[in-house]
Order: structure tokens, then sequence, then C-alpha cells
């Protein structure tokens, strides 16, 4: 396979309780088998995957069976269609071309980052949340949760870390030592998966993976900025690199969600004000006066005006939860005046040009609002998203591509897999 890079747009204490929470309940899961330590090159790149035939099933054996012994016959499983068997049929190709056997990781170099491993997890639970699915995604969910066990570091071991390093257990952008070289950590790549942990305790009341999730909050919780010296002190930074400088929506927007899944799941107050505080200070410091969020503000205050559909979103979807929880009206009418103003400017053509992960969480977060306000342009946006890309998009082995030039991903592939998985379930699970 020839490597496609991982184009992230500017890709950019002490110890204590909830540091032990995230390194006991995660290590509880069942430990992957030995893997060799490979040769673990630095840089993050995904496979391009050619075009090829579909696989064929192999025949049967042509032998013939007596005429007078019936054979007994399983009773089938109720057929599926429509967008469940889209997902299904997009989950089976990303499994095939892009999970190593055994090892509980996906093909990188050797081994995916974690933030198209994050999505693999959250195609696994969406896919479970599928009404009619959750048994038969029980052992994919656990084999998920062993992989990612792989990127956990507890002791901030590997390669350097930066301004922002935390006594506390996170995971790291790469595999881990010993088998890969750790480092980088990024604080929305812990808040991706903070958020699926929660959606697996909800599934199925798994208290390591709960632990799990209330480490990773504590970890984005420490990371607050709150020095006087920077410009709009507060919120969360984009990494721990040396080099970065940048807080941004969507560190803090997504960090506000788990806050309020947590609160929801364990009633602790602090969570519910953290939420509030992380969603105030992204429209105090990051909203621009198209009722639009900017992507970042840097430490002396210069704002990059980039407009992604995901920060839109996932601050949609943090206006919506604090609502829910709290009864504050204003948050659902500043969620309603982002989801208009970005139903607006990100046209088909400007959601097709974003990495599709971009896409997936803005409809996430629009289709939770909907199942809210019963207001349901979402759904067809959505639905619309993933036909054209089932069209147009789609290899003959059902592996998907996008970009320019087209390369297949699987943070691509996952993004089809959740969106049509989203569509088939209902947004009470979607946080």
């Amino acid at each position: 396979m020839t490597p496609c890079s991982d184009n992230r747009h500017g890709r950019k204490a002490r110890l204590s309780v909830a540091s032990l929470l995230i390194g006991v309940a995660v290590c509880a899961l069942s430990a992957p088998g030995a893997l060799a330590a490979p040769n673990y090159p630095r840089d993050l790149s995904r496979p391009v995957i050619p075009a090829r035939a579909p696989a064929r099933a192999s025949s049967s054996s042509g032998g013939t069976s007596s005429p007078h012994v019936k054979k007994k016959t399983k009773p089938r499983k109720p057929a599926i269609h429509g967008n469940p068997l889209r997902a299904q049929l997009a989950f089976q190709a990303m499994q095939k071309y892009y999970y190593i056997a055994g090892s509980g990781l996906y093909e990188g170099e050797p081994f995916s980052a974690l933030w198209p491993f994050s999505q693999a997890l959250a195609s696994t639970v969406d896919m479970s949340n599928i009404p009619g699915m959750k048994a038969a995604y029980a052992n994919e969910l656990h084999v998920r949760l062993v992989g990612l066990r792989s990127y956990l570091d507890i002791t901030n071991s590997g390669l350097p870390e930066g301004t922002f390093t935390s006594t506390l257990g996170a995971f790291d952008a790469t595999v881990a030592p010993p088998v890969g070289p750790g480092g980088t950590k990024y604080y929305d790549d812990n808040d991706w998966v903070g958020i699926e942990l929660a959606r697996v305790y909800e599934l199925d009341h798994s208290a390591t993976a709960l632990g799990s999730a209330e480490g990773i909050l504590a970890f984005e919780m420490a990371s607050w900025q709150a020095s006087p010296e920077l410009a709009c002190p507060g919120g969360i930074p984009f990494s721990n690199d040396l080099e970065n400088t940048d807080r941004n929506t969507v560190t803090t927007a997504p960090a506000a969600e788990l806050a309020v899944q947590l609160y929801r799941i364990t009633a602790n107050p602090q969570y519910l004000q953290f939420a509030e505080t992380a969603y105030e200070w992204v429209r105090t410091c990051l909203l621009q006066p198209t009722n639009l969020y900017a992507d970042h503000i840097r430490q002396h205050g210069s704002i990059d005006p980039t407009l992604w559909s995901y920060n839109q979103g996932a601050m949609i979807g943090a206006g919506t939860l604090l609502y829910q929880v709290t009864g504050n009206s204003a948050y659902l009418f500043q969620a309603r005046q982002t989801a208009a103003a970005a139903a607006t400017y990100f046209t088909p053509e400007r959601l097709g040009s974003e990495n599709p992960f971009f896409p997936l969480v803005y409809f996430r977060n629009v289709l939770y609002l909907d199942s809210v306000t019963h207001d349901p342009p979402g759904m067809a946006l959505a639905q619309n998203y993933v036909n054209y890309a089932w069209q147009n998009l789609r290899l003959s082995d059902d592996v998907f591509v996008a970009g320019s030039p087209a390369s297949a991903q699987l943070l691509y592939q996952t993004a089809i897999v959740e969106i049509y998985a989203m569509l088939s379930s209902s947004p009470k699970t979607y946080f």
C-alpha cells in the first residue's frame, strides 16, 4: 500500500484519583495479545487502497447428500436493508481492509493514529445502537476497547511532550510505549474517545468504561488555560506540543459535551460547572458576527477565522445538551441560531470539500438538535451526503475514497459507517 498523509488542518497536576481512574479502568479491559515492538515511523500516514474486484465467496464442496436425509436448516436472521445494510457493508469493508487481525489495531505505519482509531470505536458503538444489532457487535466492541488500551499513556513516557504536559493519564496520538513511540497528546482526540466511552457505559453500564471517561475529563479539565497573560484566558489547547499555543473550538466544545454526558450519568456538579464554563468561553472568544465559530485563538489574541463544519456541530450539540440538563432555553436558542447559520453557509459543495469526519460531527449534532426541536432538516442533509458517497465515492469492494487526489483512509471509511448507522438509530444514543 502507498502511504497517504493524514491531512488534519493545522494538526497542529499532579497525580490524583482521576489519573488512577483512567489507568486502572482501561487496564481492566482485557489486555491485547503480545505485539512485537516494530520499527515505528514518527509520521502519521494512512494507506491508500486501490480499487479492486469484490471478494467472492468460495464455492462449497461438490459432494451430494442422501435423498432420504433432511438437512437441518438454521432459522434465518431478519434481513436488513436500507441504511442499516449500507452501514454494515461499510463496517465489514473497514474490518476487512484496515483491521490487523489479532492485534486490536488498524493499519497505519504500522498502526493507525488515535484519531482514526477513535472513530473505528465510534463506528462500533454506532453499529451496536442500531435496533437489533447490539448482540451481534458485542465482541467487536470488546475488541475495540482492547485496542484502545494500546494508546494509553499513564506515565507520560515516550517522545518528549510539551508545555501542557499533565501527570494525568491520557491517550497518545500514536500507540504508546513499548509498542509505539507515544508522545503528543491531542485534546480533541481524547474528547472523541471520552464521548465514546460514555456511550459504551450507556450501552452496557461498564464501570471500566465510565471510569476511563471520567479520567479523560479530568485530563481535559486540568489543561484549562486560565493564565491572565493569555489573550481571552481559558480554553483547552489543541495539543501538548512544545510549539502549540492555540486554544480551539474543537478541543473545548467536545469537552463540554463529554462533561454533560458524565453529569447525566454521575450527577457530579463539577462536570456541569465545567461544561457551562467551556461552552461560554467558546462563545466569548470564538463566536463570529455570523453566529458561526472560528477555529482557534492564538496566544496573543489573533484568531484563525476558518469555518469548519465540525466546530459548528460541537457547539450546537453542547448547547442542546446543556439545555436538556439545565432547562435554560438560552442554550437551545443559541444552538438553533448556529444551526440556521450553518445550514446556509455549509452548502453540499462546502461539506464535500471537507474531510468526511468534519461533516460527520456536524450531522451528529444537528440531528441531535433536531430530535429536541422536532425540526428535521438535518436528516435529509445527512442522507443526501452519504447517498452521494455511496453512488460516487465507493469502490467495488465498499471501500470509500475522498479528498483530492482521491484516496482511501480509515478515517473516511469510519465517517460513512457512522453516518449510515446514525441514520438507522435513535438520536438518544448519540451522546
